[in-house]
């Protein structure tokens, strides 16, 4: 693809990144079978390639307005057209580019305006999104269908074995997954322990990702900054990695190396971070795995970010098939079933619709219960779900009956 950047990106990083990607796409056009915003809209506008011709007009110096925004805006970064994309097309990092730029240019309702930054001010913070939660507890029992279904009851957390093995791992405890579902993380320290692993707790901020996918940069980057203040002790220490339970968050520490790489500061240390970093999967399935499943009936949810981002699609089935459960097939299993952060919040309709056609694919040849890895689409489907949905590793566990 052919470009002309205008002069004031040209010369930043961000242009130069930008223009690259660009001129990498050869408008083959496969990211429009997979794109689920196309599938739903069947607007060229609403696929990657249309999005990439909006990015590009916009930093080519064109004109550009809500029409423009929206478009951006209904994009899920779910990553499946760079799964399929022949060329290699770094669409996320585009797509975050011209998220930026659109936010510089084009102005918002006011109502928008607070809603975004109501969901950065609330969502990040566990202590706020705690005091929420609890009074949607107490309020619950009055609340309409629609948001009382949204609102889960409280669950256990249960035991966390103390560290007492040579082997240790760092699992990040913070943002929303522990208040949502206390389990998981304690289900896997269970686990590896039980393997001769210690996992240690470390209470720690948000990873990042909301901001940075909300076009709020330098706020995602304080974020990924206190986060390798606070882990940094234990990697000194000797941890052999950082898990993370939530494969949203796990995709986004994954990119700390490449957001942080000018950062003086911290270049070093993010990249260390980076690659430290594991799903819970990469250990699991180089260890011994007990038969708990016994032939029980699983449709396994892969988020976005487990298969795309991270590229880790179709582990998580083998160690469950190795764990004795019988692992169902999903039809449309790249398709992003409409979390995707505050993607659920900011495009209900959408999200929505994603979620009725996910679960009835998960739902079609009868499973006893749903499982996936990120506790977005864990919350997304259990709303409207028939089925229980659980996370994978508390099925592992035997935590989730």
């Amino acid at each position: 693809m052919q470009t002309r950047i205008a002069h004031e990106f040209s010369q930043t990083e961000a242009g130069k990144e930008a223009d690259a990607i660009l001129r990498s796409c050869v408008h083959c056009g496969f990211c429009t079978a997979v794109c689920p915003t196309y599938k739903l809209l069947g607007d060229e506008l609403d696929s990657p390639r249309g999005r990439i011709y909006l990015i590009k007009g916009l930093l080519e110096g064109e004109a550009v307005g809500e029409q423009t925004q929206l478009h951006l805006d209904r994009c899920l970064t779910c990553r499946a057209c760079e799964t399929v994309c022949p060329s290699g097309v770094q669409y996320a990092r585009l797509a975050d580019i011209g998220r930026v730029e659109i936010e510089r240019r084009v102005s918002r309702s006011l109502l928008q305006r607070l809603l975004r930054r109501g969901i950065r001010w609330v969502v990040p913070s566990t202590e706020k999104f705690s005091l929420l939660l609890k009074l949607g507890r107490v309020l619950r029992p009055v609340l309409p269908d629609g948001l009382r279904k949204r609102i889960p009851l409280a669950k256990p957390a249960g035991t966390w074995p103390p560290a007492r093995h040579a082997r240790r791992v760092l699992i990040p405890v913070g943002c929303v997954q522990p208040e949502l579902e206390p389990g998981i993380d304690s289900a896997l320290a269970r686990l590896l322990d039980a393997q001769g692993i210690s996992v240690l707790p470390i209470v720690s901020g948000c990873c990042g990702a909301l901001s940075h996918h909300l076009a709020a940069e330098d706020e995602a980057l304080a974020y990924m900054k206190a986060n390798i203040d606070a882990w940094w002790p234990y990697i000194e220490a000797g941890v052999e990695a950082i898990i993370i339970t939530a494969s949203g968050c796990g995709a986004m520490v994954h990119e700390y190396g490449y957001l942080l790489r000018h950062d003086s500061r911290y270049a070093q240390k993010a990249a260390r971070i980076s690659a430290l970093c594991h799903d819970p999967v990469e250990l699991l399935e180089n260890l011994p795995i007990p038969n708990v499943g016994h032939g029980r009936r699983v449709a396994f949810q892969s988020p976005c970010s487990l298969q795309h981002a991270l590229k880790l699609d179709g582990r998580v089935e083998r160690v469950l098939s190795q764990a004795g459960f019988e692992v169902l097939p999903v039809e449309e299993a790249g398709v992003c079933c409409g979390s995707a952060g505050s993607y659920s919040i900011l495009q209900p309709k959408l999200a929505g619709e994603l979620r009725s056609r996910k679960l009835t694919n998960l739902q079609k040849h009868g499973p006893a219960i749903i499982a996936t890895a990120n506790i977005g689409c864990l919350t997304h489907l259990q709303v409207e779900s028939e089925v229980p949905v659980t996370h994978w590793i508390q099925l592992l566990d035997g935590s989730q009956a």
